[in-house]
């Protein structure tokens, strides 16, 4: 039990994976606040540089589970123990923020606000309480179709195996992402089927890479990653996003851009690499981040979720006024404050209702040997 303990500890490339995607995709969200002021908008080319360049996160994070997952899960767990085990990991904290938002800052819901009990609802379920909750609600049915995930690892026991399934799934989102861009992007389809992005059939792919990259990592973890061209191939694909989306003209619309893309599949694909360039260096190294990384991962999730809510009061709280003002100097200190606070509840939270739990258990283990007595 204890050997288990230390291996469910210790820093792997999933760490990395959802560490890097949680600290990127709270800039998204500052980006997309400092595009609508008057600073923001007379550096919008910029803005969409950067906003591109972290245009990573959600594959990222899909890939950075998987991996992670594949790797405490063994001994695999009864379906059940692992659900109620993820209902108070993810779908608590989900339900809390959500009801957050929709209560205290019905504001950032996205398409249309609730007016009626059954508008409330639906806005609760599918994502659309906050800008960035639409991706809890896809990974959500990553982590309930987790018996599939289990049974692709538990397949994948050759080589052979491993190529049969890289063809397989590259060959069926090839397919999907023909369809996403001959038949979806940049029609009325784009907005109209948003609700295609809160479905995992979209980044199924990172999750099946994810499982590859763990039955691999003893090998990959030795080898040294060709960062050269992994970081050539960002560069190529990042400038072709941009190219794409500033070739719509201006004013620029960061809701254009897609994961659907082929430039953006190969830009996820390169950063990924980058990202695993990184953790086998620092593995190699025994270097003194991975337990800082690995309380990183730990946290992002839930200070993923209260992002958007510090931001807000952020923003309203001076935020806006020098992000229109200087526009640099504004982001950066808004994404700094954002990423410190959201962090900081996460932790705050998770130590507040750990005491309430360790005080019940006393209390009770109190009432018992009362009794007993």
């Amino acid at each position: 039990m204890a050997q288990r303990a230390k291996i469910k500890e210790t820093a792997d490339l999933g760490d990395y994976l959802k560490a890097f995607a949680c600290t990127a995709v709270m800039l998204q969200a500052v980006l997309s606040l400092a595009l609508i002021t008057t600073g923001g908008h007379s550096s919008q080319s910029g803005v969409a540089w950067v906003y591109l360049a972290v245009k990573f996160t959600a594959p990222a994070f899909i890939c950075g589970i998987l991996f992670t997952t594949m790797r405490v899960t063994r001994p695999q767990p009864p379906y059940g123990a692992y659900l109620k085990q993820q209902w108070s990991a993810l779908v608590v904290p989900t339900i809390w923020w959500t009801l957050a938002y929709l209560v205290l800052m019905p504001q950032v819901q996205q398409h249309h606000a609730y007016t009626t009990v059954t508008q409330f609802g639906w806005q609760f379920i599918n994502g659309n309480a906050a800008p960035h909750l639409w991706y809890n609600t896809m990974m959500l049915q990553i982590i309930v179709l987790m018996p599939i995930w289990w049974g692709v690892r538990n397949w994948l026991t050759t080589r052979r195996r491993v190529e049969i399934v890289l063809s397989v799934t590259a060959w069926l989102y090839v397919g999907w992402l023909v369809v996403a861009d001959r038949v979806i992007y940049l029609t009325v389809r784009f907005t109209q089927w948003y609700l295609l992005d809160r479905v995992f059939w979209g980044f199924f792919p990172y999750a099946i890479l994810g499982i590859i990259l763990w039955r691999m990592w003893p090998r990959l973890r030795q080898l040294r990653w060709p960062w050269l061209p992994l970081a050539l191939l960002a560069v190529i694909s990042l400038t072709w996003q941009a190219r794409t989306l500033l070739r719509q003209g201006l004013p620029v619309n960061l809701a254009q851009t897609s994961y659907y893309l082929p430039a953006t599949v190969f830009y996820v694909l390169a950063i990924i690499g980058l990202i695993g360039c990184l953790a086998t260096w620092q593995m190699r190294h025994r270097s003194r981040w991975l337990p800082r990384v690995h309380w990183l991962a730990t946290y992002a999730y839930r200070a993923y979720l209260a992002n958007v809510f510090w931001l807000q009061l952020v923003w309203l709280a001076g935020g806006r006024q020098l992000t229109a003002v200087v526009p640099v100097v504004g982001i950066v200190v808004c994404y700094g404050l954002t990423w410190c606070l959201s962090f900081a509840s996460a932790y705050g939270l998770h130590a507040a209702w750990q005491a309430v739990k360790n005080l019940k258990n006393q209390r009770r283990i109190a009432d018992d040997t009362h009794t007993t007595s």
